[in-house]
């Protein structure tokens, strides 16, 4: 396996023996490092949503949950 930088990317050579259902993990959690360095939020917007999606999806599917 090698790994080189090209000028902003980091290239990752490895042989083709490789099994891809892990090297597609490996790209997924290198996509979430991606995302998660571009996030210029604060804790409080990402409490403050996390609150809007719970009680959106509350509402939506209680009736599934409530009788």
């Amino acid at each position: 396996m090698v790994i080189t930088r090209q000028d902003r990317n980091i290239i990752i050579e490895a042989s083709d023996s490789i099994n891809m259902g892990a090297v597609q993990k490996v790209i997924d959690y290198i996509n979430i490092l991606e995302i998660v360095a571009k996030n210029q939020g604060s804790e409080e917007q990402a409490s403050d949503l996390a609150e809007l999606v719970n009680k959106s999806w509350w509402s939506e599917n209680k009736s599934r949950f409530l009788p």
